[in-house]
């Protein structure tokens, strides 16, 4: 990583994580396979953002951690990368396993549970479903229609949100941002 650290990607500890490491890959690394309208890429880091703001609307009153683990849901993807669903499926369960053996890392890494309890995890899926299907109509070129017929969504896309990619430097700068604030909050709920 360019931090120095070494990454073992097998054996993952939180001692070799920096968050600079994660919001650059994650600045640099596209949704929708780089296949998404406007100048710039739509990246996991705005992604991530973009899923904080929905748990926040889903759930008023979130604590800083749960926002946090929203942030960090896709956190592995700094270095395995957005890889498109049809693609998961077919690459299968070794790269599930190395992506939740990197979660757990981060998330420790981050003062988080390895494991998120049940119901922080549904709302984070759920925010992540909403967040995609506003991609997709937005950015990526489908209909309403299309979220649920062809990318089987069960979740509608936000109406009232404008997505702007940003260049890669703003992205991870906003990122890192929203990071450090919700850092903060973590550490006063805690005094």
């Amino acid at each position: 990583m360019l931090s120095g650290r070494r990454l073992n990607l097998v054996d993952p500890s939180p001692l070799d994580i920096e968050i600079e490491d994660i919001a650059l890959g994650l600045a640099r690394n596209t949704r929708w396979n780089g296949q998404t309208s406007g100048a710039h890429g739509w990246s996991v880091a705005q992604h991530s953002d973009l899923v904080v703001e929905i748990v926040g609307h889903l759930k008023p009153r979130a604590s800083a951690r749960l926002l946090m683990a929203a942030k960090l849901h896709d956190a592995s993807e700094y270095v395995t990368h957005d890889l498109i669903t049809p693609l998961k499926s077919v690459v299968g369960d070794v790269f599930k396993e190395l992506e939740n053996r990197l979660m757990r890392a981060i998330y420790l890494r981050f003062g988080l549970t390895p494991d998120l309890p049940a119901a922080d995890y549904a709302l984070i899926k759920k925010a992540d479903h909403i967040a995609a299907a506003t991609e997709a109509v937005q950015l990526a070129g489908f209909t309403v229609a299309e979220c649920r017929t062809v990318l089987n969504f069960k979740e509608k896309p936000l109406e009232n949100v404008k997505l702007v990619p940003l260049p890669v430097a703003e992205a991870e700068k906003k990122f890192l941002e929203g990071f450090r604030a919700l850092e903060s909050a973590i550490s006063l709920q805690s005094r």
